[in-house]
């Protein structure tokens, strides 16, 4: 008989650092949780940064109720105070723990209080205005400019950080200077946790993969294909009703000829 799975906790996942690489996947539906917790993804994240997402996040967490769900804050929080609320909101809807890009600042605060916190570290697309999209620490300074925003990050109390498209011999080498886990989103395989989003997974859309990215299936043409289906189902009712052909018989709701009879001499006496 099999064991119920295990639910990681941030001590959990603490335990695991260098030890193996755990497997990280975004998902965007209860459907997706529900396939990654049946596939035996070791940890999810999702988004938090809107009403709808926040609406949605104890739906993920009701399909995927032995998983690590850790929830993505809003960009441009105010405060302190603020990131501790909307901290706090995730974890009584059922996340893990949460993601912040921003500062050790507002980090600091939310780990204070107890609240597992996610940085980010690398390419942080909420910030390409100062960077453009690009590989990050590719220089000596770029690297140690990382290497001491790691640090800071460590030291507001953060427990892991998301670092992204960092050249993989530097991500293996910050790996093993930092007690936080780091996950690799397309900086190699010497990081903690391997981080990919869902629709990259899936090729659920039309733009060119990102670099670090693989596609496992091609979902954006069984979209169109089932949109085809949509519109060939729909034409064929339309047919259907304009020939004669739907209702048939069989959909049909019968009544006795007496009943019948019965019925409309009432409605007529009374009309």
């Amino acid at each position: 008989m099999l064991r119920p799975r295990k639910k990681y906790t941030v001590y959990d996942l603490r335990q695991l650092k260098g030890k193996r690489c755990l497997t990280h996947i975004h998902v965007k539906s209860p459907e997706e949780a529900t396939a990654a917790e049946q596939a035996g993804v070791d940890l999810m994240s999702c988004s938090f940064d809107s009403p709808e997402a926040q609406a949605r996040l104890p739906k993920l967490v009701e399909a995927a109720p032995s998983s690590f769900l850790s929830a993505a804050t809003p960009h441009g929080m105010a405060s302190q105070e603020e990131a501790i609320r909307i901290g706090f909101q995730a974890l009584e809807l059922g996340a893990s723990s949460v993601y912040c890009s921003a500062s050790p600042f507002i980090i600091e605060a939310m780990a204070r209080e107890g609240i597992p916190v996610v940085g980010h570290l690398g390419l942080v697309p909420r910030h390409v205005t100062w960077t453009n999209y690009r590989a990050m620490g590719r220089t000596a300074d770029e690297a140690r400019q990382i290497y001491d925003r790691m640090k800071e990050l460590e030291s507001a109390g953060a427990y892991a950080a998301e670092l992204e498209v960092v050249p993989h011999q530097l991500a293996t080498y910050l790996c093993s200077k930092t007690s936080m886990l780091l996950m690799s989103l397309g900086s190699g395989t010497g990081c903690d946790t391997q981080f990919l989003f869902s629709c990259d997974i899936l090729g659920d859309y039309d733009e060119r993969l990102p670099r670090h990215a693989k596609a496992y299936r091609n979902f954006v043409e069984e979209y169109r294909r089932l949109q085809q289906e949509r519109v060939a189902a729909f034409s064929e009712y339309i047919a259907d009703v304009r020939e004669g052909r739907f209702p048939d018989q069989s959909h049909l709701i019968e009544m006795e000829d007496q009943a019948l009879a019965d019925a409309i001499s009432r409605i007529e006496e009374n009309a």
